[in-house]
């Protein structure tokens, strides 16, 4: 991606790799500039990995600014049988070039450097209706927390108060930054309840939110699955 200049975001498992919340995972999921310059140049850098489209949809612009993945098979010795996939809309998370700008770049030991979606908007990626997200999604800010937990800036207190899920770090933070925690309360209101120091309370209302997003997903998805189900239909109907 980066010999052929591709704007590119690493994302997914291997995003989590790097956050200090390690998930294995055979997908290589990167978040993309649809343009047509920028996905020339990705379309380079996929014949350089001998990558071949799988699935469906196609490789178009078109789908890929609706929300839609698009899915690849490398066959490149160095990555044979690793999976890519790309996309450049998901729900709740901001459009790219906003992305882009908050990336976090990171040297591999190589000397590397690699591009990922940033912590905050990763974490957002997160929010879907798959079970498997849901965990991970409370490790990566867990990681996040317990590694700035003694110093944290103002920014990283608003981001727990925002995205904890572990109902005791989400109390200590209340009690911690009682000031912050009321300010926020109007945005996720289930703070109240670790103000309160209400830990049943608070479990509840933390479940009906993950509920809720899971809900949102599953209505967000519901037309694009539609129109996958259409495309695989005719293309069967089109194979002799």
């Amino acid at each position: 991606m980066r010999e052929h200049r591709v704007r590119a975001l690493l994302m997914g498992g291997q995003a989590c790799v790097f956050y200090g919340a390690a998930e294995f995972s055979r997908d290589t999921d990167f978040a993309i500039l649809a343009s047509p310059a920028n996905l020339a140049r990705l379309k380079r850098a996929l014949a350089d990995l001998q990558a071949d489209l799988i699935a469906v949809p196609s490789f178009d612009i078109a789908f890929l600014r609706k929300g839609h993945a698009i899915h690849f098979r490398c066959r490149h010795p160095e990555a044979a049988g690793l999976r890519v996939d790309v996309m450049t809309r998901m729900r709740g998370v901001d459009p790219f070039p906003q992305l882009w700008k908050r990336r976090t770049t990171l040297a591999l030991a190589d000397g590397t450097e690699c591009d990922l979606l940033s912590l905050p908007d990763l974490v957002q990626a997160k929010k879907t209706q798959r079970d498997k997200d849901w965990p991970m999604l409370r490790r990566l800010v867990e990681a996040h927390y317990f590694e700035s937990r003694e110093k944290p800036s103002r920014a990283q207190v608003q981001f727990w108060l925002r995205e904890l899920r572990t109902p005791e770090l989400l109390l200590d933070t209340a009690r911690r930054f009682p000031a912050p925690a009321k300010r926020a309360v109007s945005s996720r209101p289930l703070l109240q309840h670790a103000l309160a120091r209400d830990s049943v309370a608070l479990d509840q209302a933390l479940q009906e939110e993950e509920r809720a997003q899971r809900e949102s997903d599953r209505a967000y998805w519901q037309p694009l699955k539609a129109e996958l189900e259409s495309l695989r239909l005719s293309r069967h109907a089109a194979c002799p």
